[in-house]
């Protein structure tokens, strides 16, 4: 594809400053700050736009949304939009036609604050920031084990794509676990090309390389065992109750053709 047909950087940072230029002028927007990338000055080519918007006490929501999707949509070719809640901030967010992701926040009025270390002012005021949520290890070794169950039932019934799919799941959870022992963004694959060396290398290794039971059987393999690593860091009492069924599922399934 001509990668004319693709948003430029200049095309994405016009677009930006006529985004913020519309936002100083409209009387219900009372302040607005970069989110993402351009909050941190590390914006690259493939950087998206992410901009709060925080409503004025008497503005009315869904005018506003209206207003701000039309002007997406007749002004900078948006094609798509979705829609995400984050308790009262609403997140809409534009496919353009040259490919370019736009994601505009509404928040209520004074809610308007980091959340995380991603956020810069533009104007207006912002409150006291508050750190973002973290995952809890609990939950994600949890969920970690849950899946391994359906890996295995998957496999044994030779359902290799649902195995494949259940298998992601755990592999998601359980490098999250990892990500969140080295200091790195533990959500959404954030933080794992920052992992050192080594748990990158083991997070390769977890990768099934094809739907071949015996390929999906040693991708669990590793994954179990990397989850019993991450469970004796995060919960060493876990890590012994959980050893015993983990171990038996893998010899499980290994033991069979």
């Amino acid at each position: 594809m001509d990668d004319d047909s693709v948003f430029s950087s200049q095309q994405r940072e016009q677009i930006r400053g006529e985004l913020v230029s519309t936002a100083k002028t409209d009387a219900r927007i009372g302040g607005a700050a970069h989110l993402g990338s351009a909050a941190v000055g590390s914006v690259d080519r493939w950087s998206d736009i992410d901009l709060a918007l925080c409503l004025v006490p008497d503005a009315n929501l869904d005018q506003v949304l209206v207003d701000w999707t039309t002007r997406l949509y007749r002004n900078h070719a948006a094609v798509a939009n979705y829609d995400v809640k984050l308790g009262d901030i609403l997140y809409r967010v534009f496919l353009l036609d040259n490919t370019l992701q736009v994601d505009l926040s509404f928040w209520p009025s004074a809610a308007l604050r980091a959340i995380g270390p991603k956020f810069s002012l533009i104007f207006g005021a912002a409150g006291e920031p508050i750190p973002s949520a973290v995952p809890d290890s609990n939950d994600l070794i949890g969920m970690a084990w849950l899946y391994a169950l359906h890996v295995r039932s998957s496999i044994a019934r030779s359902r290799l794509f649902q195995a494949e799919h259940m298998l992601s799941g755990m592999r998601d959870n359980v490098l999250a676990l990892t990500c969140k022992r080295h200091g790195v963004a533990p959500v959404q694959g954030r933080g794992l090309d920052d992992l050192p060396a080594e748990q990158k290398v083991r997070a390769a290794e977890s990768l099934a390389r094809s739907l071949e039971p015996i390929e999906l059987k040693r991708a669990f393999r590793v994954t179990v065992d990397t989850l019993l690593e991450e469970t004796r860091c995060a919960d060493p009492g876990l890590a012994t109750r959980l050893e015993r069924p983990l171990s038996l599922m893998v010899d499980c399934l290994l033991s069979t053709q």
